[in-house]
């Protein structure tokens, strides 16, 4: 068994995964590093597409490329590297435990049951757990709930976390057709009520609940913020996705739609922005 990892910078990552996604529809293996992030596929040496020994072109920029060979018991190592995450601290508010489904369940936590065979998100990545981390404050200080909208979905893991933790209804959208059907997997196994569809974001904005999570590159969220109107613009958006280095960039692109910024997180280097609509409630 071959195992085929292609490493790039973070700000390639979502078009590094999505031409990924297309060769490898069965899973992405992800790994976050201090600079870059890495994927890996797996397969049958002759099976793996050919992309090079050392260095690529993939969405148009250059990844280096690693085959190594893998012991033939790699299926059923592999589960040693996706553990359950807490997210939240249980003991001073809500928290959220997001497992895989070999995992113990926490049944007096609000959880999310994510298989990571899923290329689309497991709640891992830093920009996840940053947006996750946003909600918990929120439903921390008692709201406001109400409905909810998810901009790139990927595995509905953001709306189904949003629905434990007392939003709904819940409405997502991405623009793979393979990340909407893992996410109403995913809602389905959840026991979460929860829609998604497909929609081009850089096409045009869907209705956007009073709370919206959108876990964006920096590009796509100035598109989200040039689709706002005054009659579709959210009292409470929560952004990632963009990089710490990028935190002006995206509020001056929300700044003019009368969205304030009320605070802001850090992982590596992922951030995050929370905005709200001035005069809201």
């Amino acid at each position: 068994m071959i195992r085929l990892a292609v490493r790039c910078a973070p700000e390639q990552a979502e078009l590094v995964l999505a031409e990924l996604t297309v060769l490898a529809p069965g899973g992405v293996e992800e790994i976050q590093g201090d600079g870059y992030v890495e994927y890996a596929i797996y397969g049958a040496e002759g099976e793996l597409p050919d992309l090079g020994e050392e260095e690529a072109v993939i969405a148009g920029g250059t990844v280096e490329v690693e085959a190594t060979e893998v012991a033939d018991d790699w299926a059923d190592r592999w589960r040693t590297f996706h553990k359950p995450l807490l997210v939240g601290d249980p003991e001073s508010g809500p928290a959220v435990w997001i497992r895989p489904p070999w995992e113990p369940e926490r049944s007096d936590l609000a959880e999310v049951v994510v298989d990571p065979g899923q290329a689309f998100g497991t709640g891992a990545h830093p920009t996840t757990r940053l947006c996750v981390e946003a909600l918990i404050r929120i439903a921390a200080d008692g709201g406001p709930f109400g409905a909810l909208t998810d901009l790139g979905c990927g595995s509905g893991v953001l709306a189904i976390a949003a629905g434990k933790l007392g939003w709904g209804p819940l409405e997502g959208c991405d623009n793979e057709v393979a990340a909407v059907e893992a996410a109403r997997e995913n809602a389905e196994v959840n026991a979460v009520q929860a829609s998604f569809e497909r929609i081009n974001l850089k096409a045009g904005l869907p209705p956007l609940a009073p709370t919206t999570v959108a876990n964006l590159t920096a590009p796509l969220l100035e598109a989200v913020a040039a689709g706002l109107t005054p009659g579709n613009r959210p009292s409470t958006l929560i952004c990632s996705g963009l990089l710490t280095t990028e935190y002006e960039r995206v509020l001056a692109a929300f700044g003019p739609h009368g969205l304030v910024e009320t605070g802001r997180g850090g992982m590596g280097d992922w951030g995050s922005l929370v905005f709200e609509c001035e005069g809201a409630a």
